[in-house]
């Protein structure tokens, strides 16, 4: 785009489709739910509200700057980027194409956590389905995986180990 095109909500939201998570490069920010915003004014500067998956996650940094680098580069103004912390970020906000895309990716997808029967935590009482062989004989190997949003898990059916992407 040229510096002087408008942007509209519709195309910026476009565009953050095109930034991946940095620790799941499957699935954009808009997919996981973290883009709650998008407002565009007659100066062409652009406000992206996002939450973040957890207090204290790491990539925010990231996606602030992925969301400004790549607007300024296709017509923003200026970009201002706010943090919302509530209402909280959810894996309920999760469509099931993205838990598609996570199973696809080798990721146990949450389950809902719309019950009081899912815990925040993993359990080793759960049975998570692995993402390999859709066998629920699965054990919690560690709490936390290669992030802390996600847990290690091992299925002794098809002996593969995989991380369950925790409820919140």
């Amino acid at each position: 785009m040229v510096k002087s095109t408008r942007l509209s909500e519709g195309s910026v939201m476009e565009l953050l489709e095109l930034i991946p998570d940095p620790d799941i490069p499957v699935v954009s920010i808009v997919e996981l739910g973290i883009v709650r915003g998008v407002a565009v004014d007659e100066n062409n500067k652009v406000t992206v509200t996002i939450t973040p998956t957890y207090s204290g996650c790491p990539a925010m940094t990231v996606f602030k700057e992925d969301i400004r680098e790549l607007l300024l580069k296709n017509g923003a103004e200026d970009v201002e980027i706010k943090i919302a912390h509530s209402p909280t970020w959810s894996t309920d906000w999760l469509s099931e194409s993205t838990r598609e895309k996570l199973r696809a990716y080798g990721i146990a997808p949450p389950e809902s956590n719309s019950s009081d029967s899912v815990p925040l935590f993993s359990s080793s009482k759960q049975k998570i389905k692995c993402p390999h062989c859709g066998n629920t004989n699965s054990r919690l190997t560690s709490q936390f995986g290669s992030t802390p949003c996600k847990s290690l898990w091992y299925c002794d059916s098809c002996l593969q180990p995989f991380e369950y992407f925790k409820c919140y």
